[in-house]
């Protein structure tokens, strides 16, 4: 009975495994093209080798990257619609399948894919369709760099991410300042990107203030989620001494007293986090004889 059973279950994987190839066949041609998009991007998580078969299939790459261009002149003016916006996502979903697999993420990066959805991440449009855009074009980025892979850290430092993600977390939706926020801390948490943003005033002042902002922000409309990667991403500042030295000047009040002592109660990552960035801000600090900052006079 168990080996019928069995027999079973891989006749059936083979029919689903018929299905997948069909599919992605079927992304080549543009009659077919949207439903094999719809039903590929909901088989993705169970396929493990879906990226390999993506990347080596004909034409199938070039069939994604079109339906991302074809939807460029829908950005200005923005009149994207939630089918447009649907069924592109479905094709930007395969993609991150593409970068987050180690068998294909070296070869996604050197055809520079991930510049094709940088003009998602410019659109400022707060309609829906544009807002679940951007999400997933941030989910692309957002599964590259959770492979905390060196190359990829590299790659992004030559293109514009940091100032879209920057854009992006100061008005974005609180999902979409949340993937932007772990996209810039998992940039800082790398050594190269933690040097690249500090080696000029201007480019850690414009993630200082970013960051000072949401700080406010997030004491008017507290999310737990997103205060723990801007407290990770000021930690990580403060690993480096000159930028340590301009977090004294400019660490917002609210991480300082018991602001967030409510949104952080049952997290005890964060506190900790919090507690070592304001370790790390007085020492080596130049104190009066009563123990006070002379900056602070």
């Amino acid at each position: 009975m168990l080996a019928t059973g069995a027999a079973v279950t891989t006749a059936l994987a083979q029919v689903d495994r018929e299905k997948i190839y069909q599919w992605i066949n079927e992304l080549s041609s543009p009659e077919t093209r949207e439903n094999a998009l719809l039903e590929l991007s909901k088989k993705r998580e169970s396929v493990p080798d879906l990226a390999p078969m993506l990347w080596h299939s004909c034409g199938t790459i070039a069939a994604l990257l079109q339906e991302i261009v074809n939807i460029y002149p829908s950005i200005n003016p923005p009149t994207l619609t939630a089918h447009q916006s649907n069924r592109v996502c479905n094709a930007l979903a395969l993609l991150q399948c593409v970068a987050s697999h180690p068998e294909t993420r070296s070869a996604f990066l050197a055809a520079h894919i991930p510049l094709f959805l940088y003009p998602f991440l410019h659109t400022v449009s707060k309609t829906r369709p544009f807002e679940y855009l951007r999400l997933t074009s941030l989910g692309v980025i957002g599964a590259l760099v959770k492979t905390d892979e060196q190359e990829v850290i590299n790659f992004l430092l030559t293109t514009e991410i940091i100032p879209l993600c920057l854009r992006i977390m100061e008005s974005g939706s609180e999902l979409s300042k949340t993937v932007a926020t772990f996209i810039l801390q998992k940039i800082l948490l790398d050594d190269t990107g933690l040097a690249y943003i500090c080696q000029t005033y201007e480019r850690f002042s414009h993630v200082a203030m970013i960051l000072g902002k949401m700080v406010l922000q997030l004491s008017k409309e507290p999310s737990a989620r997103l205060l723990k990667h801007v407290v990770r991403c000021y930690l990580r500042l403060s690993d480096n001494l000159r930028a340590r030295e301009a977090l004294r000047q400019c660490l917002p009040d609210q991480l300082k007293d018991n602001t967030f002592a409510q949104v952080l109660k049952d997290d005890t990552t964060t506190k900790r986090w919090l507690a070592q960035l304001v370790k790390n801000l007085q020492e080596g600090q130049v104190t009066d004889a009563r123990g006070i900052p002379l900056s602070a006079q």
